[in-house]
């Protein structure tokens, strides 16, 4: 299987950009599980491969490609802020958002970077340089309040660095983790914590799991979940495709990946149990994550889009209950398939009948593999709505 080389990326004369109307509901599916919403299209061009963070309940989305100029990586940054539903019987079309471009990215262009947050600053950095092929470790932090970036320390140890792109991230109260990734066809699974009271990055032990890029993440209830991404040669995978799922706990042993990780039930059919026998697609890489908690059945978490291992684009979606560690099939993506896209959490309350969730889920941008289509459409998504809601 050929990955997506953001380098190599086939020129055509005319980019496709998908425009969000107002109301667009889901139809692919009967009985449904979930709609799609679409919200406020992009401001930026259409790109993908971007990374975001969010802060006091913004999202922001910076860097990434244009496929129509895949050797040009970008650095403006875009703050999305969502509507109040105020409509519950039906407001789950009413709340549109807005974006708006706010102080470019200060560093050189690029793509595939990692953004997270810690307390009210925003933090982006590693990344794929303009050539395709050179890894980054420069790090800055954004303050939304001054609208301003200052650089911080790079992820170094000893005076050696440790660039990579496709990397993940923990984000917590007084510090961030950034693991795995990839540099020069080499695929990590070591993990960095940093502190901005010191502004250093400390090497932990690497974590037990395969080593991979293109991966996502949740963080719930104070620990960190992996899943997903490109793996060649690991135990755990199924055409290159990582199976294995992890929960971290941060201050339980950080240094020790025995006690500090533990490895919850694969994602795929492996006949661990009857209950994975529908894990038909969960695998995947570049796909996106986000949290809908405060649902009437508990805190979900969901992955969507993406790549299979033949290098297609996905629209199945995934949702995942941290309670019970099962993994459920919803309403696929209602749009163009596509790689490369962004997926945020928003707090919030929406409609979900018989109560309410507290959070809000959102998928924005994106690229088509293989392609110079890339996308500004914005969707939320509604686990328990029907079109009839």
């Amino acid at each position: 299987m050929k990955r997506l080389n953001l380098t190599c990326l086939i020129l055509s004369l005319l980019a496709i950009t998908f425009s969000c109307k107002k109301t667009k509901v889901s139809g692919s599916n009967n009985p449904q599980n979930g709609i799609w919403i679409s919200r406020a299209a992009f401001l930026g061009p259409a790109l993908g491969e971007a990374a975001t963070f969010t802060v006091n309940n913004n999202a922001y989305v910076a860097t990434g490609i244009n496929p129509m100029i895949p050797a040009q990586k970008l650095t403006a940054t875009y703050k999305y802020t969502a509507d109040t539903i105020k409509n519950e019987k039906a407001g789950y079309d009413s709340a549109y958002g807005s974006w708006a471009q706010v102080a470019d990215f200060p560093g050189q262009a690029r793509s595939n970077a990692v953004g997270f947050n810690i307390g009210s600053t925003g933090y982006l950095g590693s990344g794929l340089a303009n050539d395709g092929q050179t890894a980054l470790a420069d790090f800055y932090a954004y303050n939304p309040v001054t609208n301003a970036w200052t650089q911080i320390a790079s992820m170094t140890n000893g005076g050696s660095s440790f660039p990579r792109y496709d990397a993940v991230s923990f984000s917590f109260d007084t510090a961030a983790y950034v693991l795995t990734g990839e540099a020069d066809s080499n695929y990590f699974g070591d993990v960095w914590k940093y502190s901005p009271s010191t502004n250093v990055w400390i090497q932990q032990s690497n974590y037990p799991g395969s080593p991979r890029a293109g991966a996502v993440t949740f963080v719930y209830n104070g620990q960190g979940y992996l899943a997903t991404g490109f793996t060649p040669g690991s135990k755990w995978a199924e055409g290159s495709l990582c199976y294995d799922f992890w929960r971290f706990t941060p201050g339980g042993g950080a240094d020790n990946p025995v006690t500090a990780w533990v490895r919850l039930s694969d994602i795929y059919t492996t006949g661990a149990g009857s209950f994975d026998a529908a894990y038909s697609d969960i695998i995947r890489y570049h796909a996106s994550s986000f949290m809908i908690l405060g649902q009437p059945d508990g805190d979900k978490g969901y992955i969507t889009c993406g790549a299979n291992s033949a290098g297609i684009d996905l629209t199945s979606t995934w949702e995942y209950d941290f309670a019970s560690d099962r993994w459920t099939a919803k309403t696929p993506f209602d749009a163009t398939p596509r790689s490369g896209a962004v997926g945020f959490t928003l707090t919030g309350t929406v409609p979900s009948p018989p109560g309410v969730a507290s959070t809000r889920g959102f998928i924005a941008t994106g690229l088509k593999q293989g392609s110079a289509y890339g996308f500004t459409d914005c969707y939320e998504f509604f686990p328990t709505l029907t079109a009839s809601n």
